[in-house]
């Protein structure tokens, strides 16, 4: 049983999405893939400590840090343990061990870039659907109809324009975010093979 509330709110969401026509599921569809997937690289692009690499490295290596937080500390752990070991070709060994990090941070970025790049592209679809309508209602000289009818038609073209870039803009500036950070992860990662194949100073 549907309270009145919970109808009202379905009600209004239903006219909310029968506004856009038919791209609205796919925007809606792209919305939600867009939000799951800078979630997700959100999630994984996590640094750890925000200390200096070359104090973590020296903290770790003293044995005055054992906890690991993030893509950092854990590449710093697994760089050491490699360096303690003394194995030869020490560069190599770390690019290898370093490969699944190389994938983290390219994780997502595809599928974010492309969403928001079409988004915008499915709400111009709309624009050009809701103008097709305008222009037959003209024709037929029809404010209103069983199909829409001209206020129809350019509600579409409004809502659908709106809506894609409503899900476009904030994606593109959450993706600025996540590849400048994933670009100062790269950064440390390669800053971290640096220190540890260069000879050990004494003392």
């Amino acid at each position: 049983m549907i309270s009145g509330g919970s109808a009202h709110w379905y009600d209004a969401l239903g006219g909310y999405l029968s506004s856009g026509g038919v791209v609205m599921p796919p925007l809606l569809l792209a919305t939600a893939l867009l939000w799951y997937a800078i979630g997700t690289r959100w999630a994984l692009l996590r640094r750890g400590s925000t200390s200096n690499v070359r104090v973590l490295i020296k903290r770790y290596a003293d044995g005055r840090r054992q906890s690991v937080e993030g893509i950092i500390d854990e590449a710093i752990v697994r760089g050491l343990k490699l360096r303690e070991a003394g194995v030869p070709d020490l560069r190599r060994r770390l690019d290898d061990a370093f490969g699944d990090f190389d994938g983290l941070l390219r994780r997502h970025a595809t599928l974010i870039t492309s969403l928001v790049g079409i988004a915008p592209m499915l709400g111009l679809l709309g624009t050009v659907m809701g103008m097709i309508v305008t222009f037959e209602s003209l024709g037929d000289m029809t404010m209103f109809s069983q199909s829409g009818g001209i206020a129809s038609g350019i509600a579409t073209a409004l809502f659908t324009t709106q809506m894609g870039l409503v899900v476009a803009v904030p994606g593109l500036i959450a993706k600025t975010v996540l590849d400048r950070r994933a670009e100062r992860l790269a950064g440390d990662l390669a800053q971290i093979k640096d220190i540890l194949v260069a000879p050990v100073q004494p003392g």
